[in-house]
């Protein structure tokens, strides 16, 4: 559709303009009105960076240092500088997510761990957060996308799984595009997968020709599926969760609760799907409640503290978040986008779990499709 300028007659033709093509926008517009960037210094302590997790509605921050004694995640070098000089003022070290702050809490022990092993929460929530970055693999990822990047190339990378990436709004290597590993800006925004997916649905009838199409057509459906059994401790989820580098597993109910492993992970394939455990979730958790929590079931703590937590928000429980192989696109991104998750399960009729459709491979079959 076009839209006329009427203006004075002449001999020119008339002008035109054309909407701009959502292949033809920049990363700079998707965080155009993003709020200032949500970091902590090294120095502070993990109970200091889980209220700012808290407080911010945010799963994951920046970690900011002095410039000259780090270096950044995956050898990154991230750096905030003054605007009119160029001074370095600090170095972005890493990601510290919710998952690193509960994998630290839970500790290495190998048999899950007991009340007792957690009876100093103060002296384990002390620590500084640069203790914490490496522990989980998503906060080795430290990238900045130039705002020049085209939102096709900026789909490409978060296609591959990274969930999000530091925006300069002023960069100094206007030239580049893509991700890059080496950056001075003197403000930064973040952007995320999410931010990406609100985006596209916010151009659904451009995107109706994918988003018309179901989830089996599209092949988006993700198998296996490892979860947890209603019967796992919490505190053995976690490092589980940890160890697979999952931020969210489904719980399924046990086949056998009296010889089923608790402790390990299983292929939820097949098996009633009946919540879900989610590191976001224990955002909610007050610091003084997470030691009881650990050594308790992660169905009681699902269906537990989360209540508690919601209530006292004035909102709901989050409900368990599903989808069928026949469901259209545009019906799960919609899913995705009203319960804030990045996954939604598939079930059969039966609420059998089939596989999962994650933002990753939305955002992939998105892109080929703009490319056709």
């Amino acid at each position: 559709m076009q839209t006329s300028i009427m203006g004075p007659k002449s001999d020119h033709t008339q002008a035109t303009i054309e909407p701009q093509r959502l292949t033809d926008k920049k990363v700079k517009e998707l965080v155009a009105e993003n709020r200032r960037l949500v970091e902590v210094p090294y120095t502070a302590t993990l109970a200091h960076t889980l209220n700012a997790l808290v407080a911010n509605q945010v799963v994951a921050v920046p970690v900011a240092a002095p410039p000259g004694h780090w270096i950044g995640a995956g050898g990154s070098m991230i750096l905030e500088s003054d605007k009119h000089t160029g001074a370095v003022r600090k170095h972005y070290i890493g990601m510290v997510t919710m998952l690193d702050i509960l994998s630290h809490i839970a500790g290495d022990k190998p048999d899950g761990g007991t009340v007792e092993d957690l009876d100093n929460m103060e002296q384990r929530m002390s620590v500084p957060v640069s203790s914490v970055i490496g522990h989980c693999l998503e906060s080795l990822s430290l990238w900045t996308l130039n705002p020049s990047t085209s939102i096709l190339d900026c789909m490409e990378v978060f296609s591959k799984g990274i969930h999000r990436a530091l925006v300069p709004l002023d960069s100094n290597m206007e030239n580049l595009a893509g991700v890059e590993l080496v950056e001075s800006a003197s403000t930064y925004r973040m952007l995320t997968q999410m931010d990406l997916i609100k985006f596209l649905k916010g151009r659904e009838p451009e995107l109706k020709h994918v988003f018309d199409r179901t989830v089996h057509d599209l092949a988006v459906l993700v198998e296996p599926v490892f979860g947890v059994i209603n019967h796992t401790k919490v505190i053995d989820a976690i490092k589980s969760m940890r160890a697979g580098a999952l931020n969210a597993v489904p719980i399924v109910d046990s086949t056998n609760p009296a010889t089923e492993d608790h402790s390990q992970l299983v292929n939820g394939k097949g098996r009633k799907v009946i919540g879900t455990f989610s590191a976001t979730d224990l955002r909610g958790c007050p610091v003084s409640q997470l030691q009881s929590f650990m050594p308790g079931s992660v169905m009681d703590f699902t269906r537990g503290l989360l209540s508690v937590s919601a209530n006292m928000a004035g909102s709901s429980p989050r409900e368990l978040v599903t989808c069928y192989c026949e469901s259209r696109l545009g019906e799960v991104v919609n899913k995705l986008v009203a319960n804030h998750v990045h996954r939604v399960w598939v079930v059969d009729r039966n609420g059998l779990l089939e596989g999962l459709v994650s933002l990753t491979d939305i955002i992939r079959v998105i892109r080929s499709s703009l490319l056709e």
